[in-house]
């Protein structure tokens, strides 16, 4: 366990490896905003790297509705004897369009959102916005659409009260009262429909739709239209050693995840890379991790592999496995240390860090590692000379937050979580120390092949 920075203990070899991952981690997160492009990336890249969805091949991966995705790495064992299993989710807090969302007031063309995951929503305001999705038209047609990333795009914008007459009507609130969530109201256009008497700008913003993308206004009900910040991944600092980027909640550990399983070497034991969905509301709904999607690959696995998949065969190898909840942790806030325990939190720069428990209070909604599992993650990392370090999330009553591991623990499994520290968790723009993201990689890379 590190109890000073890793980049002590780093070469100049060390640090330009380090920081040549991570621009490919950069490219990732851009391509990456809404869950159903990091899927595509994810599939794409599994692809490339030899797998595909023969059930009977040594690599496999299956894509669930576009928002999920598992592959499977065939290892020298038999799968009874249990898998190495990290799962990791790939949705991000953000913005979504409402069903209706389009509507005219005081000559501006509006979209109403509806915010997703746990947001502070002051933060979204006045920060330039991009609209990522996908719209289903009467027919049946897909149009994706992604406005506001390139520079010749235009971008969108949620409007603040300017400071001279906010006094009462935010100034007097507390923080969280201060934006509504109703009032998260995107602006969408200005310029009205020449000939058009009744809501003319909002009838000119659907011709352009309409012009652009064949997408009528009653196509918006069959869509799933995000608002993310327009912010491209950045580095951080005068040395370069951080990320600023969007979503790295949880796409730090996705992508790492994704480079982890496609390692060359056949692993001693099946490995599995769950790459899942929702987790930031609870785990909800048929591309999360409470789904059956997993029982349903391990199912087809099994069979490719000319094992008899009955219910008892996936239990028995689900129970018999050990696992990893690929979550991030928050770092110590430098200008908020008091909401931390500083001798049991995590710093940025000092490595992966591993936390035996999440929850809030009194640990409700953990998953709670046992000590056994804790010794055995420790002698791997330290065999292997990842850099590490433990955290829980803010003092006791402080707060908390959850992650998928009690779904898989569910099953009878070994799981701990573990991942990279971050600042400014869930704002738009999340940050990341370079070392923490290559040594969360390694340490994924050396539990596969455990």
């Amino acid at each position: 366990m590190q109890k000073q920075s890793g980049w002590k203990q780093k070469s100049k070899e060390d640090i330009q490896k380090i920081f040549r991952f991570c621009e490919e981690y950069k490219t990732f997160l851009d391509r990456s905003k809404t869950e159903r492009e990091a899927a595509r990336y994810i599939r794409d890249h599994l692809a490339k790297n030899g797998f595909s969805e023969d059930h009977s091949g040594e690599k496999v991966f299956r894509v669930n509705k576009g928002k999920e995705v598992i592959a499977f790495h065939r290892g020298e064992k038999d799968p009874a004897d249990g898998l190495r299993i990290i799962v990791a989710h790939i949705d991000a807090p953000r913005l979504d369009l409402k069903q209706d969302p389009i509507y005219e007031d005081v000559d501006l063309a509006l979209l109403r959102t509806h915010y997703y995951g746990g947001i502070k929503k002051y933060q979204w305001v006045a920060i330039p916005l991009a609209l990522h999705g996908v719209v289903v038209r009467a027919d049946g047609t897909v149009v994706e659409i992604t406005i506001g990333e390139s520079d010749d795009e235009p971008v969108f914008l949620i409007d603040d009260l300017l400071p001279h007459l906010s006094r009462k009507t935010q100034d007097e609130k507390k923080l969280s009262e201060a934006i509504e969530g109703e009032k998260l109201i995107v602006l969408f256009g200005n310029i009205p429909l020449v000939g058009r008497e009744k809501d003319a700008v909002k009838q000119f913003a659907l011709h352009i739709l309409k012009d652009r993308y064949m997408i009528s206004e009653d196509d918006l009900i069959s869509a799933e239209l995000e608002i993310v910040p327009a912010f491209k991944a950045r580095d951080v600092g005068i040395d370069r050693s951080m990320i600023g980027a969007y979503g790295q909640d949880d796409r730090a550990s996705a992508f790492t995840l994704l480079k982890a399983i496609c390692g060359d070497e056949t692993p001693q034991r099946p490995c599995l890379a769950i790459f899942t969905d929702k987790e930031e509301i609870g785990s909800e709904g048929n591309t999360s991790m409470r789904s059956s999607f997993l029982q349903l690959f391990v199912y087809d696995v099994l069979q490719g592999m000319g094992i008899k998949a009955d219910e008892a065969a996936i239990r028995k190898a689900l129970f018999n496995s050990k696992a990893l909840s690929a979550d991030v942790n928050g770092a110590v806030n430098p200008a908020f240390q008091d909401v931390h325990e500083k001798q049991n939190a995590c710093y940025l720069g000092r490595g992966v860090c591993i936390s035996k428990f999440t929850g809030h209070l009194g640990k409700t909604g953990a998953s709670d590692a046992n000590a056994e599992y804790v010794g055995e993650i420790r002698r791997l990392f330290d065999r292997a000379g990842v850099i590490w370090q433990t955290g829980e999330m803010g003092k006791i009553d402080e707060g908390g937050g959850g992650t998928v591991a009690k779904f898989l623990a569910a099953y009878g499994m070994d799981i701990i979580d573990c991942g990279a520290p971050l600042l400014t968790m869930h704002s738009p723009y999340e940050i990341s120390s370079k070392i923490d993201i290559y040594e969360t990689y390694r340490a994924f890379q050396v539990f596969f092949r455990s």
